[in-house]
C-alpha cells in the first residue's frame, strides 16, 4: 500500500468551529513556549550582568571593564561564555530525537510533560549554581525541556485545531515565546539592580515559573484525536472529535483519522521512510524552513540585545531597557500574524516580512558602520541616532515576528501526513537547534570579525529564503491536515515528485491553495 497523506477529510472541517475546549486546550499547550521564550530573553540579559560575569566568567568581565581602546566589536568574545549559552541548544537537538518516538508511541501530551519536569529541574540547578559545571548542567536539562516541548507542542497544536483556525491556532506557540521572551527582559530590568548582586540568581531561578505552567497544563490536556488512533484508543477518539468540533456530526471526519491511521501503521520506520521521493517536498522544509529561520538573524537580535545595545554604545540599565521595548513589539507584532495568518495566508506574510527584514538590516547595517566603522572604535552615541538604530530594529522585529517566527514553526507541523508527521517535527526542531546552536557559537566571533558586516551578511540571506518561499512554497491555508498532499501534487515544482499512486485523498481541494 503506497503511503501519501491520506484519504479525504470531509468540507465540514473547513467551517470548524472555534469551541472553547479547544481553545483552552491551545492555550494551555501553548504555554510550551514560554519556557523556550523565556529562556532566550534570560540568557542574553544574565550574561550582560556584571555581578553574572564577575563569578563565571571573569576573563569577559576583565576584558569588559577595561578601557574604551577594546573594538566594541569584540567586547563579549569568550569561548566559555558562548559554551554556556550554547549547550542548551546540542541537548535540546539530541532531545528532539528520543522525544519524536515518546510523541508517536505515547502522545502528545506526554513528551509535553517530561519537557515541563526536565525544565524545572534545570532551573531549579541554575538558580543554585555555584560553579560553571551546576550551570551548564541546568543549561542541558533546560535544553532537554525545550527539544521535548518544541517537538510535541507545534504537533499537538495543528492537530487539535480546525482547518480553518489551524494557523491563529498554532501561532499561539509562536505567541507564548514571544511573551516569554519579554517577560524575562522585565525580569533582567528588576532583578539586574538588586544590590549585593545576587539577581542573576533570581532571573534563572524564575524559569521555574513557565515551567510549572507547561507541566501542570500537559498533566491537565487530552490527547488529540490523531494521537489517540494511532494508539489504538478509537472510542476515546471518535468523543474527543466530538468535543473539540462541537457536534456529533464527525463521522466522516473520523473515518480519514482512521484510514491516515491505518496508512501509517504499514510504515514500519518513519526515519526510513521520509527518505523517499514522495515525501521530497516535506522534507527539503522540515530542514530548509528552520535553516532560513535562523539565518534571518533574529536569535542574534533577541539573544544578544542587551549586549548589542551596550556595545552600540548604551549604558547596562539602558541597554536592558531597549531589549524590553524590543520584547514589546515581538508581542504586538505576534499578534497580527494571528490575525491575519488564515486570512492573507502563510505566503503573503513570509513576502512581506522578507521585503521588511531586508531594507531594516541592511539600514542598521550602515547605521552601525557610519558610527563606529571598520576599527569599531568606541564612539558616544547621541541620543537621536541611537534611537534611531533602536527604531530600525524593532523594525526588523516586527517583520520577523509576524512571518518567519510563527510561520517557520507553523508550516511544517501542518505539512506532514500523519505516518512521519513525528519524525518530520524532529527534523524541523533538531535543524533549528543546529543553527541557533551554530550561530550562537559563532555570532560574538563573527561580529569581532565582520563587524557591520554582520548584518548585511543576514540581509543576503534573507533575499534567498524570500525567493525560495516565492517560488517554492504553496499556500497551505484552509486545507485539512490530512489532505495537503493535494496542494503538493498540484505545485509546479513538486507535483513530479508524487505519483498519482500516492495520492489517496478526494479532489475537493479548497478554491484557495493555489501556489
Amino acid at each position: 500500500m503506497a503511503g501519501g497523506a491520506i484519504v479525504s477529510t470531509s468540507n465540514k472541517q473547513y467551517g470548524g468551529k472555534m469551541t472553547s475546549f479547544v481553545l483552552l486546550a491551545c492555550i494551555m499547550a501553548s504555554s510550551g513556549g514560554l519556557i523556550f521564550g523565556y529562556d532566550i530573553g534570560i540568557s542574553g540579559g544574565v550574561t550582560s550582568m556584571d555581578s553574572f560575569l564577575e563569578k563565571f566568567f571573569p576573563s569577559v568581565y576583565a576584558k569588559q571593564q577595561a578601557d574604551s581602546s577594546t573594538s566594541q566589536y569584540c567586547k563579549f568574545d569568550s569561548e566559555l561564555l558562548t559554551l554556556f549559552t550554547s549547550s542548551l541548544y546540542v541537548a535540546a537537538l539530541i532531545a528532539s530525537f528520543v522525544a519524536s518516538s515518546v510523541t508517536r508511541v505515547s502522545g502528545r501530551k506526554w513528551s509535553m510533560l517530561i519537557g515541563g519536569v526536565t525544565f524545572l529541574v534545570g532551573s531549579a540547578l541554575n538558580g543554585a549554581a555555584v560553579n560553571v559545571l551546576m550551570l551548564i548542567l541546568g543549561r542541558v536539562l533546560l535544553g532537554i525541556g525545550i527539544g521535548f516541548a518544541n517537538q510535541s507542542v507545534p504537533v499537538y497544536l495543528s492537530e487539535m485545531a480546525p482547518a480553518n483556525l489551524r494557523g491563529t491556532l498554532n501561532i499561539g506557540f509562536q505567541f507564548m515565546i514571544t511573551i516569554g521572551i519579554f517577560g524575562a527582559n522585565l525580569i533582567n530590568y528588576g532583578t539586574a539592580s538588586i544590590k549585593g548582586g545576587w539577581g542573576w540568581r533570581v532571573s534563572l531561578g524564575l524559569a521555574a515559573v513557565p515551567a510549572i505552567i507547561m507541566s501542570v497544563g500537559a498533566f491537565i490536556l487530552p490527547d488529540t484525536p490523531n494521537s489517540l488512533i494511532e494508539r489504538g484508543y478509537g472510542e476515546e477518539a471518535r468523543q474527543m472529535l466530538q468535543k473539540i468540533r462541537g457536534t456529533d456530526d464527525v463521522q466522516e471526519e473520523y473515518e480519514d483519522l482512521v484510514a491516515a491511521s491505518e496508512e501509517a501503521k504499514t510504515i514500519k520506520s518513519p526515519w526510513a521512510n521520509i527518505l523517499q521521493s514522495k515525501y521530497r517536498p516535506q522534507l527539503t522544509m522540515a530542514i530548509l524552513i528552520p535553516f532560513f529561520q535562523q539565518l534571518t538573524g533574529i536569535n542574534v537580535i533577541m539573544f544578544y540585545a542587551p549586549v548589542l545595545f551596550k556595545t552600540i554604545g548604551f549604558g547596562g540599565e539602558a541597554s536592558l531597557a531597549s531589549a524590553v521595548i524590543t520584547g514589546i513589539v515581538n508581542v504586538f507584532a505576534t499578534c497580527v500574524s494571528i490575525a491575519t495568518v488564515d486570512r492573507l495566508g502563510r505566503r503573503a506574510l513570509f513576502l512581506q516580512g522578507g521585503a521588511q527584514m531586508f531594507i531594516s538590516q541592511i539600514v542598521v547595517g550602515t547605521l552601525i558602520a557610519l558610527k563606529f566603522g571598520v576599527s569599531g572604535e568606541a564612539v558616544e552615541l547621541s541620543k537621536g541616532y541611537a534611537s534611531f538604530i533602536v527604531l530600525f530594529i524593532c523594525v526588523y522585529v516586527a517583520a520577523f515576528a509576524w512571518s518567519w517566527g510563527p510561520l517557520g514553526w507553523l508550516v511544517p507541523s501542518e505539512i506532514f501526513p500523519l505516518e512521519i508527521r513525528s519524525a518530520g517535527q524532529s527534523i524541523t526542531v533538531s535543524v533549528n537547534m543546529f543553527f541557533t546552536f551554530v550561530i550562537a557559537q559563532v555570532f560574538l566571533l563573527a561580529l569581532c570579525h565582520l563587524k557591520f558586516g554582520l548584518f548585511y551578511f543576514f540581509a543576503g540571506w534573507v533575499v534567498i529564503m524570500t525567493a525560495f518561499i516565492y517560488f517554492f512554497l504553496p499556500e497551505t491555508k484552509n486545507v485539512p491536515i490530512e489532505e495537503i498532499i493535494l496542494v503538493w501534487k498540484r505545485h509546479w515544482f513538486w507535483g513530479k515528485f508524487i505519483a498519482d499512486e500516492d495520492i489517496h485523498v478526494g479532489n475537493h481541494m479548497h478554491k484557495d491553495t493555489s501556489a
